[in-house]
């Protein structure tokens, strides 16, 4: 056969191949309208340090989300406007899909950790919600859990029926229906009891147990149930105590529904929901000595379907990927992700900036996000080399460091989050601003907003690619050295007002953000 003659697939894969080659199309720009807040504060109204939000969390369903706040209450809401509430008719008139943006509703609240005190370390344990994490339900009953500095809640709330009693056993003549004496016996000044007896003794008798005239009581009769309210009752399963030393700073289920753990600055425990008298300890980086200790851990999260891998940050700005099939304490890492920093860069604060505040996997568990002080990266879990994108977020407060230092604002730990189909990615910055980037391969989306009813008014007019390179990037100092008291969209910032709780709803285009007290929710 001639080499160079045509196959008969030849025609068949040719187009195939030239599609692959060709460009893909970006996906265009999202359009974020505000949809709802929640807790909104007027203009000059003071704001309880109790109140403010310090978790947010959606379930995977999305149909649920919980804030927990500083006063260590969790409160939930639930959406209203899902298709299966909708009825028959409702939908049978629907001939197109109307696009609708999640619509959520107070659910209920509850008092998840009050203040502590440890009398053998003398230290105060804060009530603060640190994490909140949803679990798996059953019989139509929430689970969830929610930790502070020291313990782990697990909380069950579930619709009860209660009943009330409206009859009771009292006379009519002298007392109301519902256990309270009327008026009419007013003149009298016996106290009439709920059981249908007497305070004071009616008659003559000997024996004081007996208060009911002789032939018997003419209105005793039973008390009657006469309705049956649905109240949603939280109600605590277990605690998880006295595993930690350290603050706890994460917690994250595992895939296969029946175990989480949880992280401090140097040790990572894992439980199962059921046994809260017994963990093991999967990590510890705690060194012989402390004087030797130069990383702590930031944060942990278990892959979302792989139920043996997890991963972990450092203050160091590396992740760590661990497979628990490998051994019982996996102090060896499987997998490394790190950036080495450019020769001749580093300063004071290299380190203080690198470190990993938060991090999340996406839902195919195939990418890696991670926020540090100054940027958002989002790694490939296949690719260890370096991050596969780096969109910068506080490049303009390079000039600042060393006021951001003083007064303790470098240490701030902004969270972040990826959307359900893994387009896009937000996190949060000062001014109660946040930003959402676009993550596929030339994407040039990123925008910014503000936690407000008109988000859109910090955006400027052509907003650009996050600088990537060495060269970029030294303009960005040069701006920012030029004109030190803007972003980088020319708006003065706040750094008293931060945003730094904020989740991507699983399935659709819409982001709950906390500002201060209050709960924001957008949509695209």
């Amino acid at each position: 056969m001639d080499p160079f003659s045509k196959s008969p697939d030849d025609d068949d894969l040719r187009p195939e191949a030239e599609a692959a080659r060709r460009p893909q199309p970006q996906p265009q720009p999202r359009e974020w309208r505000f949809a709802q807040v929640f807790g909104e504060r007027a203009a000059g109204e003071d704001v309880q340090e109790v109140d403010i939000i310090s978790a947010i969390e959606f379930d995977k369903s999305g149909d649920h989300l919980a804030t927990g706040d500083r006063g260590g209450r969790v409160v939930l809401f639930e959406r209203t406007d899902s298709r299966d509430s909708a009825s028959r008719s409702e939908l049978e008139r629907q001939d197109y899909p109307i696009a609708r943006h999640p619509e959520f509703r107070y659910k209920t609240e509850f008092q998840s950790h009050e203040p502590e005190f440890d009398y053998l370390k003398s230290l105060e344990i804060e009530e603060k919600i640190n994490k909140i994490k949803w679990c798996q339900t059953a019989n139509n009953a929430l689970f969830l859990l929610s930790t502070n500095d020291k313990t782990i809640k697990y909380w069950k709330v579930q619709e009860r029926k209660v009943k009330r009693i409206s009859v009771m056993n009292l006379n009519t003549s002298q007392s109301s229906g519902n256990g309270t004496t009327s008026s009419s016996s007013s003149s009298s000044s016996r106290a009439i009891l709920p059981n249908g007896g007497c305070s004071e003794k009616l008659y003559n008798f000997p024996n004081n147990d007996l208060l009911f005239p002789p032939g018997g009581c003419t209105s005793l009769r039973l008390p009657v149930v006469t309705g049956q309210d649905l109240n949603l009752v939280p109600r605590c399963r277990r605690v998880y105590s006295h595993a930690h030393d350290y603050h706890i700073n994460s917690i994250s289920n595992n895939s296969d529904g029946e175990t989480y753990i949880s992280a401090d600055d140097l040790r990572i425990n894992l439980w199962n929901l059921e046994i809260s008298n017994q963990s093991f300890n999967i990590v510890d980086v705690k060194p012989a000595n402390m004087e030797d200790l130069t990383e702590v851990i930031t944060c942990a999260e278990f892959h979302p379907t792989h139920c043996n891998t997890l991963a972990y940050s450092s203050s160091k700005g590396s992740i760590r990927l661990i497979d628990l099939r490998q051994s019982a304490l996996c102090d060896n890492h499987a997998k490394l992700f790190e950036e080495h920093e450019a020769p001749g860069s580093r300063s004071f604060f290299t380190e203080i900036i690198a470190s990993v505040s938060d991090i999340k996997f996406a839902r195919d568990g195939r990418h890696i996000l991670s926020r540090d002080y100054m940027t958002l990266k989002l790694w490939d879990i296949n690719m260890d080399s370096g991050p596969v994108a780096t969109f910068q977020v506080h490049e303009y407060l390079r000039p600042k460091l060393c006021d951001l230092y003083e007064n303790d604002s470098i240490f701030d730990k902004f969270e972040c989050c990826l959307s359900g189909d893994g387009l896009r990615v937000a996190t949060g910055s000062y001014s109660n601003l946040f930003r959402v980037f676009g993550c596929t391969p030339g994407s040039a989306e990123a925008t910014t907003l503000e936690a407000s009813r008109n988000p859109m008014r910090r955006q400027v007019a052509n907003p650009t690619r996050p600088a990537r390179t060495l060269t970029s990037l030294t303009r960005a100092v040069r701006r920012g050295g030029e004109n030190p008291g803007v972003d980088a969209n020319g708006n003065s910032y706040d750094l008293s007002t931060k945003l730094l709780h904020l989740a991507w709803h699983p399935t659709e285009n819409s982001i709950a953000c906390a500002a201060a007290n209050s709960l924001y929710m957008y949509y695209a």
